[in-house]
Parts: C-alpha cells; sequence; structure tokens
C-alpha cells in the first residue's frame, strides 16, 4: 500500500518503472567492471596496477640481490676486474623487474591481439635495452684491464677505442630495439649510406680534424693533463682530446676548444715531458769590480750549484758559469743550470734560492750589481781654436754702427781710394740699403763688410747729390 491511496486500492511498482531503472544502472555498472580498463576488466587493470608498482619498489632489491650474490663470487678472487664488473652490471639489472611486471600485468589482464603484442614488444626491448646497457657500462672495466695497451697507446687513445666501442654497442643495441617493433634496419642502413656521401662532401674540415686527431693521438704528441703551447694558437693544460677538437684550459681557467688540425700543423711544446728546468742568467757587476773578485764570484756560484741536490748534475745536462761579456753598462757572468724538479712552484723555490746565495756571494765579496747608465765627457779646446759665439746685436749696436758710417762719409776722402763704379751697382747698393731696416749682424767679417758698404753708399749720395 501506498501512503495516501485509498482503502482497498493498491500501487504496483512496477507501473512506476524502479525496478527496470535499477536493473538498467545494474548493467552499466557490469559493463565497466568488465571492460572498464583497456576492454578488460576492473579487478584485472586494478591488478595489473599492483604488479607494475610492485615491480618498480622492489627493482632495487632484485638488482641488489643478484650483484651481491654475484659479487660474493667475485670477492674471492684478488683481482677487482671482476668487482668492477659487477658494479658495472648492477643498474642495469633494475630494468630486468620492471620488464617482468610488464609481462605479468599483461597476463593478468588477459591482453589479447594487438594490445599483447604492444606488451610484448615493450618487454623485449626493455630486456634488450638492459642487455646492451649493461655491455656499454662494461666497456671500461675490459680497456682498464688491457694495462699493456695503456702503455703503448696512452691514456688518449684508450679514451677513443672506449668512444668507439660505446657508440658501437649503442647503434647495435638501437638496431635491435627496431627489429622488435618491425622497423626494417638493412633499408635504413642503405639511406645512410646515402646521406653519409652527401655529408661527406660538405663535411670536409670536420674529416680534417678528425684525420688530425688520430694523427696526435697516434703520434702521442699530448694526452690528458698535459701543460702544452701551440705557437701563437694557445697555452695551457689539456682537459679532452675529441673526435674534432682538443679542450685546453688556460691558466686564466678559461677552455679553449682548438681544432684537431691546428694541433697536428702548428710546432707543439708539451711542457709536461720535461726532464729538467731551465735557469738561464746574466748577472751585471760594476765596471769597477776587480779580476779576483769575477773569479772569486764565478767560483763560487758553481760551486753551490754542483753541491746542491736541487740541480742536475753536470755529467747530465749542460752546466756553465762564466764571465760572458762586457755590456754597456756592466759586466757579466752567465748562469745557465737545470734543476731537477720539472714542477713550476718548486722551481720557483729552488731559483729564490739561488738568487738568494748569488747576491749573498756578490756582497761578501764586496763587489756591486750594475744599473743601466751613461756617462758624458765635456772636452776643452785649446785657446785660438774655440769658435767665435754669434751675439744677434741691440739697437745700440745699431745707432752705433749708423754713426761711425756717417762719420766715415764725412771725412777726408783722400784716405778712401775711389772706386769706379757703373750706374747699375751704385743703384742696386742704394735699392739695398734702402730695403734692409733689419739688425746687422756684428762679427768680423760681416763689420768689415758693412764698412765697405757705408762708403760705398756715401760715395753714391755724393755722386747722387
Amino acid at each position: 500500500m501506498i501512503f495516501g491511496a485509498q482503502e482497498g486500492e493498491s500501487v504496483n511498482t512496477e507501473d512506476l518503472g524502479i525496478i527496470s531503472t535499477l536493473m538498467d544502472y545494474w548493467t552499466q555498472v557490469d559493463e565497466v567492471l568488465n571492460t572498464g580498463f583497456l576492454g578488460q576488466p576492473i579487478g584485472r587493470g586494478v591488478l595489473a596496477i599492483v604488479i607494475l608498482l610492485v615491480a618498480y619498489l622492489v627493482r632495487g632489491l632484485v638488482a641488489h640481490i643478484i650483484a651481491g650474490t654475484i659479487g660474493k663470487l667475485a670477492g674471492k678472487t684478488q683481482t677487482k676486474f671482476d668487482d668492477n664488473l659487477v658494479k658495472a652490471i648492477k643498474p642495469p639489472l633494475t630494468l630486468l623487474p620492471i620488464s617482468a611486471g610488464i609481462f605479468f600485468a599483461a597476463q593478468a589482464m588477459g591482453a589479447e591481439g594487438e594490445v599483447d603484442d604492444f606488451f610484448i614488444a615493450v618487454t623485449k626491448s626493455i630486456v634488450i635495452g638492459a642487455i646492451f646497457w649493461a655491455i656499454f657500462r662494461m666497456i671500461t672495466p675490459l680497456l682498464l684491464l688491457i694495462r699493456g695497451m695503456r702503455r703503448i697507446f696512452g691514456e688518449t687513445f684508450l679514451g677513443w677505442i672506449s668512444r668507439i666501442l660505446k657508440a658501437i654497442v649503442v647503434f647495435v643495441g638501437g638496431a635491435a630495439v627496431l627489429d622488435v617493433w618491425g622497423v626494417p634496419v638493412l633499408p635504413f642502413l642503405a639511406s645512410l649510406s646515402l646521406l653519409s656521401v652527401a655529408v661527406a662532401l660538405g663535411a670536409q674540415d670536420l674529416f680534417k680534424n678528425l684525420i688530425g686527431g688520430m694523427t696526435i693521438i697516434g703520434e702521442r704528441r699530448l694526452s690528458k693533463g698535459d701543460w702544452v703551447f701551440v705557437d701563437g694558437v694557445v697555452e695551457g693544460t689539456v682537459e679532452d682530446v675529441g673526435f674534432r677538437s682538443t679542450t685546453v684550459r688556460r691558466f686564466d681557467k678559461a677552455p679553449v676548444y682548438v681544432p684537431n688540425s691546428k694541433l697536428a700543423d702548428n710546432p707543439l711544446t708539451n711542457f709536461s715531458r720535461m726532464t729538467h728546468r731551465r735557469i738561464y742568467w746574466k748577472i751585471g757587476l760594476e765596471y769597477r769590480t776587480t779580476d779576483d773578485q769575477l773569479a772569486a764570484i764565478r767560483g763560487a756560484i758553481e760551486s753551490y750549484i754542483a753541491d746542491s741536490d736541487d740541480f742536475a748534475p753536470a755529467a747530465d745536462v749542460s752546466t756553465f758559469v762564466h764571465v760572458d761579456e762586457f755590456s754597456d753598462s756592466s759586466v757579466n757572468i752567465m748562469v745557465y743550470c737545470f734543476t731537477k724538479t720539472t714542477v713550476w712552484g718548486e722551481w720557483l723555490a729552488i731559483k729564490e734560492q739561488l738568487a738568494f746565495h748569488i747576491k749573498k756571494i756578490v756582497e761578501d765579496e764586496g763587489a756591486s750589481f750594475a744599473f743601466p747608465s751613461r756617462s758624458l765627457y765635456f772636452e776643452k779646446m785649446p785657446d785660438g781654436f774655440a769658435p767665435e759665439a754669434f751675439t744677434p746685436p741691440s739697437d745700440e749696436d745699431d745707432e752705433a754702427a749708423d754713426a761711425s758710417s756717417g762719420e766715415a762719409e764725412g771725412g777726408d776722402d783722400d784716405d778712401v781710394p775711389d772706386t769706379q763704379e757703373s750706374e747699375s751697382v751704385a743703384a742696386s747698393k742704394r735699392q739695398s740699403s734702402k730695403s734692409s731696416k733689419g739688425p746687422r749682424a756684428a762679427g768680423r767679417g760681416v763689420e768689415g763688410e758693412g764698412g765697405d758698404k757705408g762708403e760705398a753708399e756715401g760715395g753714391g749720395g755724393k755722386g747722387e747729390g
């Protein structure tokens, strides 16, 4: 009975559609539970997710257990090679639980058809990746095992071999993964060969640097950590020798990337391979130093170098201490020797001690070091040979000269011989007398010349008057 209905009347619940609605809702829920997760029941999907989470969480534990078991066997040997191999393969082992989790999750879901093929391909790809990753990491321990090759070819050559082998492993592993997914590898390689021809035509510098790098490694010109100097290019410490360029870090800590062709073509000095380090000085002493003092100073310096353990013996390297030359302001003693160490800091300390000792030797002998100087000598000429000084005339001298000229004109004409001059010469002298109003030079020859002119001008004046 429904509340509110009249007595004796009943309402059929089926008329309201409640039951049919609930049935329809349950049908939808059942459909979601059965096909709501990639076409599979929700329960299976939840189970698959749980399997993946467990596999992800235990991946480190499984790798540790496997590596620990192998490590116990490797620990029984005396070599470290097998221990390094165990360390190398431990990270790739973490991929195995993940691949197993993906496989079992797919099985729990009941994947079929293309879905099942997809999960199988993913599982195979992860296994292949784990295998080639382990091989990739095992290359370094394997190369460390070849110690004889390291002594013959050097660290740089082994570094190149390591890079080449790792590149091959990556290439082969990638080709294996592509094959799992159905990608044809041979046609892909054929297309790469055609592309390589086109690239080679436009990458001549790249191959030139590559060949230059091979030349450097083959000749063992340098290695990592060497102090090198390339004339006109760079000076610093080698950090890495790559396929195309070499990284050299300068002493101001700035890296310089030098193409290998420049290192192969230009002269290269490798200071790290010096057997000894040179000291070359010229010690200047004053010219007033006596012969006995020079001999004593030279002998004391030579004895100090010969007796010190810091310097290489004269039987192994050239060692000279001699009076070398007479320079502009000093008598020079040459000091030429080599230290046993090639370390820059130690070499500087030894050179400093040598400098202190030489200074003490010179002071003990009563001599002094010379410094650049120049002497000037003034010579006095004998009487009668000195040139006369030129003194410019003053205004008073000009007035006195004019007065003397006037007296000469008004004097007795019998004392001055008559000279026959042409009209043109007289006119020229008169014009010269009128135009020159500047000061006249006072000298012996000049004064005599002025007197003659005065007479000529006076005579000309009389004739003109």
